[in-house]
């Protein structure tokens, strides 16, 4: 019977709108490939979410990926405020699952400077019942132990629970490790699926 929820947040319940924050400094297109290439897109960019090196040695890693453009990498990342989006259907679909009877977690990948320069886009938070932000443990999806330490920290089953996530390799890491997953593509197509198997377990 599943009695938990648990949601990751970038793009699922907030929006990650990296390309839309790093154009909004008027970049040449050139300029922006380059900047996320070395940043965004880099695989570098796990450091920061893992929160064991500090942000500012995670960025000097980036400007070493590409030192041509450091001047506008340091300038981008000087501010994290924008590069979430505040998704309204966030706080309506927690409080609906919650009046059902079900408890909601949140486990994501995230870093400090993220959460504290974008609280307002977060506010979705205080409507749920816990969760793991991946600085705060130094661990990161899809690895096991960051699912493991949630389960272990709220006491959950994890047969008991449904994980919600945008990408595929994260879900399969919850499967492995007993829970229910569904790869969210949009919330329409999240709800009805989540939903059907609410209803299934029910029935």
């Amino acid at each position: 019977m599943i009695k938990n929820i648990v949601f990751d947040i970038g793009n699922v319940l907030a929006e990650f709108c990296w390309e839309e924050f790093y154009r909004s400094f008027g970049f040449s297109e050139e300029v922006f490939q380059k900047v996320a290439k070395a940043t965004a897109m880099n695989e570098d960019w796990n450091e920061l979410d893992r929160g064991v090196m500090p942000v500012e040695a995670v960025v000097d890693l980036f400007v070493e990926n590409d030192p041509s453009v450091e001047a506008e990498i340091r300038m981008a990342l000087r501010d994290f405020s924008g590069i979430l989006k505040r998704l309204d259907y966030a706080i309506p679909w927690i409080e609906d699952l919650k009046g059902r009877g079900y408890r909601v977690y949140y486990l994501s990948n995230f870093f400090d400077k993220v959460r504290r320069e974008c609280m307002d886009t977060l506010d979705f938070m205080s409507h749920m019942d816990g969760g793991i932000m991946s600085y705060t443990v130094q661990l990161i999806k899809p690895d096991y132990p960051i699912y493991e330490e949630l389960l272990k920290r709220y006491e959950l089953n994890p047969q008991e629970c449904v994980f919600i996530d945008d990408r595929e390799v994260n879900c399969q890491s919850a499967r492995e490790l007993g829970m229910t997953a569904i790869q969210f593509q949009n919330v329409s197509q999240a709800k009805e699926a989540l939903n059907q198997l609410l209803s299934e377990q029910a029935g």
